[in-house]
């Protein structure tokens, strides 16, 4: 018996189809192991030593390997074809061999890009060994981003309070979002007009811009006022019209070459608004279910077979007139290209999208984008016939010309799989190609119908979305295809970007961060030489550098520059940040008075101080004056300015007190005055801070409240708001409301209800929180609940987090079993008996049944991504179960 080791159950099922019966295939569940997250983990002093952990899940998983090798007489390894595929086999066969588990079985790798019967065969028959080079480039790539993140992320933790972390790559990306919207803040508009004429030959009308004014050609922004456009319109209005040439060229467009990692997140952001972490769960279950090749590439070329079936598939849809008369063969220009693997595309192109009717809508559109992306690589370009037309304006003392330019597909050729227009192809946003001019000749005199001037303004530069950020990553060499995805999570996740209408703006703390580093340690957040190491990793790859001596010559200049900013004084920190990010905490105000004026004691000068929750505004003449203010609120301003729903709610009439709305380390609070001791209240889930009404403000700092005596113990009962929500306090013992509404409505007889409920329940914790919905399966009950961290599904005593992306209540059954499958198995948590199992008939029965519940939770689980739908509570645990990304 061979024993075949791959990355999830979904993948060992299906290969495990194509083998037969002489093969065992087990899953590993991406990584076994990974670095903990303690200091000393790499060790530079013991030439970059690693400590590798196992978690408690994996553990499981590693023994059942070690009980399936003793009946086995080889081991074969085929996990994905990428860097962190061929680390986790190298882990994998670490860990056997130091638990001795390894006899006499020969061991072998083999990859394989598809999961086809013929792609897996095949690859069995080409067994290699473990690729020395590529464990070495996935060694010091874990290596480098440790030793930056916990070198880096205690210095900031000291002299940044507030801050979480600064990573390798991740900074590097926030560096990007930092620096565009600096350049959106300095931006100063420019006016300028345009000038358009309709006009009008055959009964057809068409558009005609100003070209030229006195034989000057006029530049988009050479218009500067409406006094000019004004009089140009009026030159035009009074004029005739008269064809001076005409030209009529012939052009051509071709099809861009098939997906890679980055530019298929990229289009699927853009037409489907799928989020990068979304685009690649959907595309690892299409991988695993055997419909598209390895979606984690760099590669736009595709295997030869491939090219033949698509051009068959082209044929067969199109005819042969829309086949090239040689096949396209495209190369990759990323100068840091990943190993050669084929672009993404679908295993079978005779498998249209239409006809997957059983895929979920996600897939079938990610589906869709890939087989039309694909085909069109591979057909022939499109014909266009674009005119242009230059008009005189005569009769009018200024030599005017008009321009009209228009396009007509004399041959749609890859166009026509989107449609002959096909705009939604176009990554350039022009549109000239979808206008069609009327007949026109020199000498025709067009009618006038009529002339528009327009008033407009120069825009700043677009803030990022995931895409395009993506996209510039991609360009400038930083990070690989697999890590896009992550690094941009890990931004979200530790607030220093946040997401609005798809539009990347980075947060305060993630510019103060940015700012730290750009001031203290350059050199690392370099595009230049971020893109550098990238190379350098890609040369131990290729085993062309030792991955070690990369590691010294990175070390020895890193750690010195760490040792010195330590040193640093925290007042020097602050006088960097005022200097950098002044133009943005202290913005110009329109009176032109000084932006850093304390407006309370007015002598005081404002700068940037930190606090023990992070930065804030204080003024120069503290302790005298106390004026403080959060960065959003000095950056908009102050509270006369501020953000919606920050500043002042207005007065409590009891204290004479402001009622205030501020931002703090968890989030939006209430304030009662700013004395040295002020009481604060944090808002419950549900309310926004743009709509807190001063009433629902003064019931929020009235808490806790006084519900009233226990009939029982005679002590007294409180209600009120805490960390975990609205819960009821008596003798010390909590009790949990269901409700934010009913802290300030609920009664005496009510509350003693719930605090019996709670001592009958044994006081063994929060009560489970009700179901939003349900549904029947043979394993017992699913639900579908809103927990303290989040929403989940449950099934016994298994629970799995709901993906961010996803609403409760859009959840399907087949989405929880996935979920609490992959939970299961990677917790190594019992899944619960069929009920019908509880009878047992005969001895061999239940366990039949409890088989074939475990075979209908295994089915489910067709993607290994879900695993990244575990809770943020135990990320440290379940991150091992997946193929980690180099996010820092």
């Amino acid at each position: 018996m061979k024993l075949v080791i791959v990355e999830s159950p979904a993948k060992a099922k299906t290969i495990n189809k194509y083998l037969g019966k002489d093969y065992e295939v087990l899953a590993s569940f991406g990584h076994v192991r990974d670095l903990p997250s303690k200091d000393g983990s790499v060790r530079p002093e013991e030439d970059f030593a690693m400590s590798w952990e196992v978690d408690t899940a994996a553990k499981k998983r590693l023994a059942d390997i070690g009980r399936a090798l003793k009946d086995a007489d080889e081991l074969i390894l085929a996990t994905d074809p990428d860097r962190e595929g061929e680390a986790i086999s190298w882990h994998i066969l670490d860990v056997l061999k130091q638990k001795k588990a390894l006899k006499d079985q020969s061991v072998s790798r083999v990859v394989f890009n598809a999961i086809t019967k013929d792609a897996v065969t095949e690859a069995m028959r080409h067994p290699r060994d473990i690729d020395g080079p590529l464990v070495d480039a996935y060694l010091a790539r874990r290596a480098l981003d440790y030793l930056v993140g916990f070198t880096l992320s205690p210095i900031l933790w000291r002299k940044l309070p507030g801050s979480r972390s600064a990573g390798r790559v991740q900074s590097v990306a926030l560096r990007l979002v930092c620096d565009r919207e600096s350049e959106i803040e300095r931006f100063k508009p420019e006016e300028y007009w345009s000038v358009i004429a309709t006009l009008a030959e055959k009964g057809k009308a068409f558009e005609a811009r100003l070209y030229s004014v006195d034989g000057k050609k006029t530049d988009k922004l050479d218009i500067k006022s409406g006094d000019e456009a004004g009089a140009l319109k009026a030159a035009i209005d009074a004029g005739l019209f008269n064809v001076a040439s005409l030209e009529k060229k012939p052009t051509r467009r071709n099809p861009y070459p098939p997906f890679t990692t980055s530019s298929l997140q990229q289009d699927a952001s853009s037409r489907a608004g799928f989020s990068p972490s979304r685009t690649m769960q959907v595309a690892q279950r299409l991988y695993e279910d055997g419909l598209i090749t390895y979606m984690r590439t760099d590669a736009v070329q595709m295997a030869p077979e491939g090219i033949d079936q698509a051009r068959r598939a082209i044929a067969k849809e199109f005819g042969d007139n829309y086949l090239p008369e040689k096949a396209r063969i495209y190369q990759t220009k990323a100068k840091n290209a990943q190993e050669a693997h084929e672009a993404i595309r679908p295993t079978d192109m005779f498998r249209h999208p239409d006809t997957l009717r059983n895929l979920e809508p996600d897939q079938q559109k990610l589906y869709g984008l890939i087989w039309r992306r694909t085909l069109a690589s591979q057909m022939r370009a499109a014909e266009i016939e674009r005119t242009t037309a230059d008009i005189e304006v005569v009769g009018t003392d200024r030599a005017i010309t008009l321009r009209a330019v228009g396009s007509v597909v004399t041959f749609p050729g890859f166009l026509a799989l989107y449609g002959v227009e096909a705009k939604e192809d176009r990554e350039d946003g022009d549109d000239e190609d979808s206008r069609e001019l009327p007949p026109l000749a020199v000498g025709d005199r067009p009618e006038l119908r009529k002339v528009d001037i327009e008033q407009h303004f120069t825009q700043p530069p677009a803030r990022f979305t995931e895409a395009s950020l993506i996209k510039k990553m991609e360009e400038l060499g930083i990070g690989r295809p697999s890590t896009y995805a992550a690094t941009l999570t890990v931004l979200k996740d530790r607030n220093y970007v946040k997401l609005e209408k798809r539009a990347l703006y980075p947060e305060d703390r993630g510019r103060l961060v940015t700012a730290f580093l750009e001031s203290f340690f350059a050199r690392y957040v370099e595009f230049g030489f971020t893109a550098n190491l990238e190379e350098q990793l890609d040369s131990i790859s290729a085993g062309e550098l030792d991955y070690k001596q990369v590691l010294r010559d990175f070390w020895e200049d890193f750690s010195r520059h760490a040792t010195e900013i330590k040193d640093l004084r925290v007042s020097e920190v602050l006088d960097a940040l005022n200097e950098l990010l002044g133009d943005h905490i202290f913005p110009a105000k329109p009176d032109g008075s000084d932006p850093r004026s304390c407006p309370t004691c007015g002598t005081g000068t404002l700068s940037l101080k930190l606090g023990k929750f992070g930065a804030f505004i204080g003024c120069s003449n503290y302790p005298e004056c106390r004026h403080t203010m959060q960065l959003s609120d000095a950056a908009t301003g102050g509270a006369g300015e501020a953000a919606p729903g920050d500043g002042i709610l207005g007065v409590d009439p009891e204290s004479g007190e402001q009622v205030l709305l501020k931002s703090g380390r968890f989030g939006p609070y209430l304030q009662l005055g700013e004395g040295p001791e002020p009481k604060r209240a944090g808002l419950p889930k549900g309310l926004e801070p743009a709509a807190v009404t001063l009433e629902e403000a003064l019931q929020l700092l009235s808490l806790p409240r006084e519900v009233g005596l226990h009939p029982e113990t005679g002590k007294m009962i409180t209600a009120g708001l805490g960390r975990y929500g609205p819960f009821i306090l008596h003798d010390g013992k909590y009790a949990n409301l269901p409700d934010a509404e009913e802290v300030f409505t609920v009664g005496i007889n009510r509350a003693v209800d719930l605090i019996a409920q709670k001592a009958a329940g044994g006081g063994r914790g929060r009560a489970a929180p009700a179901a939003i919905k349900s549904f029947e399966h043979a394993d017992g009950e699913i639900t579908v609940r809103a927990g303290r961290y989040g929403p989940y599904v449950n099934q016994g005593k298994v629970n799995a987090t709901i993906p961010k992306e996803l609403k409760p209540e859009d959840v399907t059954i087949e989405q929880a079993l996935e979920w609490i499958a992959a939970r299961a198995a990677a917790t190594g948590a019992k899944k619960p008996a069929r009920k019908a199992a509880a009878k047992k008939p005969a001895a061999k029965k239940p366990a039949a049944k409890t088989a074939t519940a475990t075979k209908a939770a295994t089915k489910t689980t067709k993607s290994a991504t879900t695993k990244a739908a575990a809770s943020k509570s135990t990320a440290a645990k379940t991150a091992a179960t997946r193929k980690k990304a180099a996010t820092a």
